[in-house]
């Protein structure tokens, strides 16, 4: 296979945003000397088919599924947020988000009526809420919610849902939930943040495990390089970013202790 393809869909929360992420992938790919074909995917077209592509070449992936093994695909770098709560390293949380006009103070004042989550293999949108409510679990409160709404593939629906009233609080990934804020605040307008769930590793760019070595090496350098080359500041101001970070599949391992975490707890959904 002569051509891979790249893709940033997780992080391009608008076409602006895409085209961000287009050039900072173009100067990665210019820099290691790879030929990658940009190869949009907007939602809400399944994320676990683009990851199982033989022709990966750069396209950002989330750690939960690179830990499950979900694809046969090799991290290459993660993006370094520029976000306090990042701590300076490739680092991202959850943002559990209400109504800005609701009475909820604290997450236990949601408790008892309607919830959401995105897919069971995200982990901003499903496994670090999981995690974060075993905390508030007991033997007499096994069960938080009245109502927790499934499925809904998107941060955007998540937002989207919260703002509107479908439900009254979800998670939403806290990088996604700045690039948005950033570029097209009216749609953040009328939402509040209750709590925030733990860091966790973000995700990272991916190659597919058919890219030979040889380019992979080359791309990995490149990221790995990228915050000292003169392009790098002007193109990822727009996208907060302070660098990228070698990963490898073990950097994800946290995500999955927190999921045998809830498994051992009884907790497979977030209920």
């Amino acid at each position: 296979m002569s051509r891979f393809i790249a893709n940033a869909r997780m992080y391009a929360v608008t076409p602006a945003v895409e085209a961000h992420w287009q050039t900072v992938i173009d100067h990665v790919a210019q820099d290691a000397d790879v030929a990658l074909d940009y190869w949009p995917y907007p939602a809400p077209q399944p994320l676990e088919d683009l990851w199982r592509r033989p022709d990966l070449g750069c396209v950002l992936m989330c750690g939960y599924p690179i830990a499950l093994r979900m694809a046969p695909v090799v991290p290459l770098a993660a993006p370094i947020p520029a976000m306090a709560w990042a701590q300076g390293r490739a680092l991202y949380r959850s943002d559990l988000i209400v109504r800005s006009e609701s009475s909820f103070q604290t997450l236990e004042d949601t408790f008892g009526h309607r919830a959401a989550w995105t897919v069971r293999h995200s982990h901003s949108g499903f496994n670090a809420f999981r995690h974060h409510l075993l905390r508030y679990r007991s033997a007499v409160r096994s069960r938080l919610y009245r109502e927790m709404v499934p499925d809904l593939v998107t941060a955007r629906a998540i937002l989207d849902g919260v703002r509107e009233g479908r439900f009254d609080v979800g998670p939403l990934d806290a990088y996604w939930h700045w690039l948005i804020a950033q570029h097209a605040p009216q749609i953040t307008a009328g939402i509040r943040v209750l709590e925030s769930t733990d860091v966790a590793p973000m995700p990272a760019f991916v190659a597919g495990a058919g890219m030979p070595e040889e380019t992979i090496a080359r791309l990995k350098a490149a990221f790995a390089a990228a915050a000292k080359r003169p392009w790098f500041a002007a193109c990822t101001a727009p996208l907060g970013l302070v660098g990228f970070a070698p990963v490898t599949h073990d950097d994800f391992a946290l995500t999955l202790a927190r999921d045998q975490a809830a498994h051992a707890a009884d907790y497979p959904l977030p209920a």
